[in-house]
């Protein structure tokens, strides 16, 4: 699909950034486990801190094809970046879209300026695919005026570095489809953040628990009515997966990059390995998937901006995309070789990164049941 000359110029602009930003820390971010804060920063600068915000809260207000070109290129300097930035742009987009007047008002102007960083909150330890089945609830006390959240949530991206979370919780513990929206301040009592998890990649964003202890909130933080938590959380997540789709694009086209710059350079026989048939056709498989991801990515952030339902065709994309990534740096990695298993060379965290793009906003199978229900109708 055609971009428009402005996305076409913001395209450019992130890969710059990614450039010279992103990609000469990515390696060390990684091998330290640490999150690159000098790169939010510039992100903010750039106004991708407030990518979803409304341009009356002092957004950039962007369609969801431009959100797509914008996680495709940051994803292309580092996944973990990211993945951080998108998750920071779900939690605007519920507070823009479900919070009232006030609500904006506190918390979306800084959150454009890239502080407090949000983060996502509805998976828990045993409910992750199925989330009705949480176990996180919030009590109504003082008449109505305030809510009590208690439980703990997993797999929080953002979980350490996060000022603000929307977090979701039944209303009744006994009814599964009580599950609300709330937000909550990070630094509220009774709220504590556990250890950070030890990951296969994606190491330099950081990923914990969040445990609430009678975590009080005004009333006003409740975001959603009693009972439509999911259903927001499943518009909100429609957008998430094609964003989700657009990084994994991205981060195949930096393992497809590094392969063709190697395979150029890389002699044997007496010759570069791109003169032997079996790379060339690794390289030829490896653009297609790309090429096909994107195109899908496209097209599902395009039907939302015609408001279309996206659901289908955004689960199609984030499915053929995050299965290509793994296929794709698999490859990479395959044609490096014994280097290619090696941190000298970006293709060995590009491949670990890969993986967690088909299991997080949804895995591979829920977005195969969410394709095959739609084709019979269900």
């Amino acid at each position: 699909m055609e971009l428009s000359a402005t996305q076409s110029a913001i395209r450019e602009a992130v890969r710059e950034f990614a450039e010279s930003e992103i990609r000469p820390v990515a390696a060390e971010a990684d091998r330290e486990g640490t999150f690159p804060e000098a790169v939010w920063d510039g992100l903010a600068d750039l106004d991708l801190t407030g990518l979803t915000v409304p341009e009356a809260n002092g957004g950039f207000d962007a369609d969801r094809l431009t959100y797509a070109v914008v996680n495709e290129e940051i994803a292309y300097g580092s996944l973990a970046v990211a993945t951080a930035l998108s998750v920071h742009c779900l939690t605007t987009s519920c507070i823009a879209e479900f919070g009232d007047e006030s609500v904006r008002e506190e918390w979306l102007p800084e959150m454009v300026d890239g502080r407090p960083v949000g983060a996502f909150a509805l998976s828990e330890p045993d409910a992750g695919s199925n989330p009705a089945e949480m176990s996180t609830t919030a009590s109504a006390v003082d008449d109505g005026e305030a809510y009590v959240i208690d439980g703990k949530k997993q797999w929080i991206t953002n979980g350490e570095r996060a000022g603000v979370a929307v977090v979701f919780a039944k209303t009744d513990p006994d009814d599964p489809e009580s599950v609300t929206q709330f937000l909550v301040p990070t630094d509220a009592d009774g709220l504590e953040v556990g250890k950070k998890e030890d990951k296969l990649g994606l190491r330099a964003s950081d990923t914990t628990s969040l445990l609430f202890d009678g975590v009080e909130i005004p009333a006003r933080y409740r975001l959603t009515e009693p009972g439509r938590g999911l259903a927001a959380a499943f518009a909100i997540l429609t957008g998430g997966r094609i964003g989700i789709a657009a990084q994994s694009v991205g981060l195949a086209q930096a393992a497809l990059d590094e392969a063709v710059a190697y395979a150029g350079e890389r002699e044997q026989f007496d010759r570069p390995i791109a003169d032997i048939q079996s790379i060339r056709h690794k390289l030829a498989d490896m653009e297609t998937d790309v090429r096909a991801a994107r195109a899908l990515t496209h097209e599902a952030a395009a039907a939302q901006d015609r408001g279309e339902s996206a659901r289908t065709a955004a689960s199609v994309a984030k499915y053929f995309a995050s299965e290509a990534a793994v296929d794709v740096t698999n490859e990479a990695v395959q044609i490096h070789g014994g280097y290619g298993y090696t941190s000298e060379f970006p293709v060995e965290r590009l491949y670990r990164d890969a993986k967690v793009t088909t299991i997080y906003e949804g895995t591979s199978q829920i977005q195969k049941n969410i394709v095959a229900r739609d084709l019979l109708g269900e």
